[in-house]
């Protein structure tokens, strides 16, 4: 029996790197079907070995973390790539995937790609809402147009060790930012519709490319984000800055909404929070509580209404 780590899913075959740097192309044994779950890219497998290179996985071990978009798992941190322009910024979009990965516990490093295409104002409008982002716990990467290159410093001084993960809308930039950390990847990119704002989907599987002794994940890009896999009254908790303020609230479990002697509301009529960061919290709780319940993930079956013969 073999352990290694799930590095590539292409056409039902999972690539498997083991400790000694080998990679075998495995398949899943069907009693993962019957278990209603299946090998996902940052697995930790075991698996036997047979002839020409190839097995199969018997086993996955348990896992830390799990995405399901994009679907990854045992992820030590994320890089959200967010682009300034082309296509425009969105604090939305943003804040919607800094959500999932606070609720996964995966640490977040904010890029900021295009800074370049910015005029004077748009870059100081921009930067001062990266500044924000820095100062409420993440660790954030404005790339300044002065030192085009020390932002690829910064960005691989953390990949040692760590299962990184690329991810973001469509069009930001992701793949183009890989290919200038390593130039050998050689990563397809693609255009920026002017039209519809977006752009177009370049990277179509997910796999972990060695890169600095650790694994990176470029990954399919979206134009839109809505995994919400919390309760409407947990989503507070993965607002960074909600945390530390609401603990001056009159009542313990104060939602932030309605709610009199709300220290999260104050905190954003006086500045201290931003207006996008609460305006987004305030869309999400809707969304949370107009999603239909998923009675899998949450152990629920439906009940068979038909007559049994």
């Amino acid at each position: 029996m073999h352990t290694g780590q799930i590095i590539q899913l292409l056409a039902g075959f999972y690539d498997v790197l083991t400790e000694d740097q080998k990679i075998v192309r495995t398949r899943a044994r069907g009693n993962f079907r019957n278990k209603k779950t299946s090998p996902l890219v940052g697995d930790i497998v075991e698996f036997k070995e047979s002839e020409n290179d190839t097995g199969y996985i018997t086993a996955i071990r348990p896992r830390v973390n799990e995405l399901v978009r994009p679907p990854l798992a045992n992820i030590d941190q994320a890089v959200v790539v967010t682009a300034a322009t082309q296509p425009s910024f969105s604090s939305n979009l943003l804040d919607r995937q800094l959500v999932a990965l606070e609720e996964k516990n995966i640490s977040a490093i904010l890029y900021f790609s295009k800074t370049d295409l910015l005029n004077e104002d748009q870059f100081k409008d921009l930067k001062a809402i990266a500044s924000y982002y820095q100062k409420i716990g993440y660790q954030v990467i404005f790339p300044e147009q002065l030192q085009p290159d020390q932002d690829l410093v910064k960005l691989r001084e953390t990949f040692k060790n760590q299962l990184t993960i690329f991810m973001g809308q469509t069009g930001a930039g992701k793949s183009t930012l890989l290919n200038r950390i390593d130039a050998k990847l050689n990563i397809e990119t693609g255009e920026v519709s002017q039209a519809l704002n977006r752009g177009k989907h370049t990277t179509r599987k997910v796999s972990l490319i060695p890169i600095d002794n650790g694994l990176v994940a470029d990954t399919p890009g979206f134009s839109t984000y809505a995994v919400f896999e919390m309760t409407d009254s947990e989503l507070k908790n993965y607002f960074k800055e909600f945390q530390k303020i609401g603990l001056n609230c009159r009542f313990r479990e104060c939602l932030h909404l309605n709610e009199p002697g709300c220290a999260v509301k104050a905190a954003v009529e006086d500045g201290t929070i931003i207006g996008s960061r609460y305006t987004n919290y305030e869309q999400f709780i809707e969304l949370i509580r107009s999603q239909k319940p998923e009675y899998k993930r949450k152990g629920y079956q439906k009940k068979d209404r038909r007559k049994k013969k």
